[in-house]
């Protein structure tokens, strides 16, 4: 009989960094930090509006770069600090191949990869 393990995912982010963690495909299913993504954020503009937009389409394009490193989502933990959370879990909301993935949230400040990882493998149990 074949186990079918659930691809669970974790990430620490705030509104500059993304912090990505994945579990393994072995035996022990173990959570291991698939990468980091990084928002540049926008750059000064004497125009409110243009700002704004900018700010909003470099958010949307960090919300795609940390879907891309996490593949057939069951389900995901996104914890971290300020509202961007939110912004991401309304964000797999609406896009149609995340639309059925479990999403749960929290607040925690920035802590090392070691105690992230634990985190996450201490969440999923």
């Amino acid at each position: 009989m074949i186990n079918k393990y659930k691809k669970q995912f974790g990430v620490w982010m705030d509104s500059h960094v993304a912090i990505i963690a994945g579990r393994d495909q072995s035996e022990q299913q173990r959570f291991y930090i698939l990468g980091q993504v990084h928002n540049a954020g926008a750059a000064n503009n004497s125009n409110e509006n243009t700002a704004n937009n900018h700010e909003v389409t470099l958010t949307q394009k960090f919300f795609k770069e940390i879907a891309a490193k996490m593949v057939n989502i069951d389900e995901i933990h996104v914890t971290g600090t300020g509202q961007i959370q939110e912004q991401f879990i309304r964000f797999l909301g609406e896009t149609p191949q995340y639309r059925n993935v479990i999403a749960k949230e929290s607040t925690t400040n920035r802590i090392s990869d070691e105690l992230l990882i634990e985190f996450f493998e201490a969440y999923f149990k």
